[in-house]
C-alpha cells in the first residue's frame, strides 16, 4: 500500500508504507532514505547520518540478538542529536553535542529497542531530534 508523504524538499511524493533497510555493515544514510526502518542485526555497526534537512526522519531499530548488538548513530561533525529518550524508571534528557554519537550499548541491548530522529535543518547541537526510543541509548 501506498501513502502520500513530504519530502525534505517540501513536495508530496508518494512512499511505500513499510519501507524498511537491513544493514549489516557500516552504512551513511541518505536524504533519500528518509521514512525509511533502518534494521539492523549485525554487531558494532555505525549508521552516518546525512548532514541534516528538515523533515529527514529515520527509525533505527535493533534486530540482533539481546546484549549482541552495539548500534552507533553517528552525526556529521556539524551535527547534534537531542531529545528525551524515556526508560522503564527513568527519563534521559539528551541535551545534544554536535559530533556526538547516539550509542545503543551492547551488554543492555535487546531485539525491538529503537530510535526515531527527525531533522532540523538547522547544523548545531539540535540538528537531529529524538522523536521515540525504546530501549537504552547513550
Amino acid at each position: 500500500m501506498n501513502y502520500s508523504k513530504t519530502n525534505a524538499t517540501g513536495e508530496s511524493v508518494q512512499v511505500e508504507q513499510s519501507l524498511v533497510k537491513v544493514v549489516s555493515t557500516t552504512s551513511a544514510l541518505e536524504v533519500n532514505d528518509s521514512g525509511s526502518i533502518i534494521a539492523v542485526a549485525t554487531d558494532a555497526i555505525v549508521v552516518t547520518l546525512p548532514a541534516t534537512k528538515a523533515g529527514v526522519e529515520y527509525t533505527i531499530i535493533n534486530t540482533g540478538a539481546n546484549a549482541n548488538n552495539i548500534i552507533t548513530i553517528s552525526p556529521q561533525a556539524a551535527d547534534g542529536i537531542a531529545g528525551t529518550i524515556t526508560l522503564a524508571g527513568t527519563v534521559v534528557v539528551r541535551a545534544g553535542t554536535v559530533n556526538v554519537d547516539l550509542v545503543n550499548t551492547k551488554a543492555s541491548s535487546k531485539v525491538g529497542d529503537s530510535v526515531t530522529i527527525i531533522g532540523t535543518g538547522v547544523a548545531g547541537v539540535s540538528a537531529w531530534v529524538i522523536k521515540g526510543s525504546t530501549g537504552i541509548w547513550a
